[in-house]
């Protein structure tokens, strides 16, 4: 996890990642946070209320890219037995009270060989989940059965073992958005596939996470990996269209 100044949110995501019931006999869930520079006490309430997570502050340029990247080169710290999962959790997530258990049941059920990605809602609406190519990359509903996805949101994403090292973490390249994209779809290319939970997982209890800029670099880098002959075009048109609205709202000044 990682997060910055959303302390209260922080700590409530938390509270429900330790209220996980129905999972196997034996499971340890080791938490390891990323606290980008918060100023709104979130270390030392969380240090408080959890105090086995495992808290590194950082500066507050480190974004969620970067800070989930951190938060996983923890995870692999020398003397610690090796873990069986990886999970990815936003902080703006209430997870359901049987989120874990489902998500290592469909683990369990692909022979711990695929990504499995939790849909998230917001007010009752689908807002987070894998994402199916297309001309946008649509969400994908879940049905009642694991359903396949090309690639997924960062907000819910079980990793086993395996896949991660396999696949990586999320690429330094992204510091902010696009990271978790780059990651589903770096794993298809890898033959690792990914589905979509039967259930929702939880809800956010926060919007959103706020939209980051678009870094030319790291949209370039993105557009050349998974776009295809459409890259030219596609990471040209934000600048494109950005340009177009400044010079229509300069002349509709008064």
């Amino acid at each position: 996890m990682t997060t910055h100044n959303r302390r209260d949110t922080t700590l409530a995501a938390l509270d429900a990642l330790a209220a996980q019931r129905s999972l196997p006999a034996g499971t340890r869930v080791r938490v390891h946070l990323v606290d980008a520079g918060s100023t709104d006490g979130t270390a030392e309430t969380v240090r408080r209320a959890h105090p086995g997570v495992q808290v590194t502050v950082v500066g507050a340029d480190v974004h969620w890219g970067e800070g989930m990247r951190l938060a996983s080169r923890n995870s692999r710290a020398a003397g610690r037995a090796e873990p069986t999962h990886q999970l990815w959790l936003d902080d703006g997530v209430l997870l359901a009270p049987d989120a874990l258990a489902q998500l290592l049941d469909v683990s369990a059920a692909l022979d711990e060989e695929a990504v499995v990605v939790g849909a998230v809602r917001y007010e009752g609406a689908t807002v987070h989940s894998g994402r199916r190519h297309g001309r946008a990359l649509a969400l994908v509903e879940p049905d009642g059965l694991p359903e396949p996805c090309d690639t997924y949101d960062g907000d819910v994403v079980l990793l086993p073992w395996g896949v991660r090292e396999r696949v990586g973490d999320i690429d330094k390249v992204f510091r902010h958005g696009m990271g978790d994209y780059d990651h589903g779809f770096r794993a298809r290319r890898a033959g690792v596939a990914a589905y979509v939970a039967p259930r929702h997982v939880g809800d956010r209890h926060l919007a959103h996470r706020p939209a980051p800029e678009l870094p030319v670099w790291q949209w370039w880098v993105y557009c050349w990996r998974h776009t295809g002959v459409r890259a030219p075009v596609l990471m040209v048109a934000p600048y494109v269209v950005t340009v177009v609205r400044a010079v229509t709202a300069g002349r509709a000044a008064p």
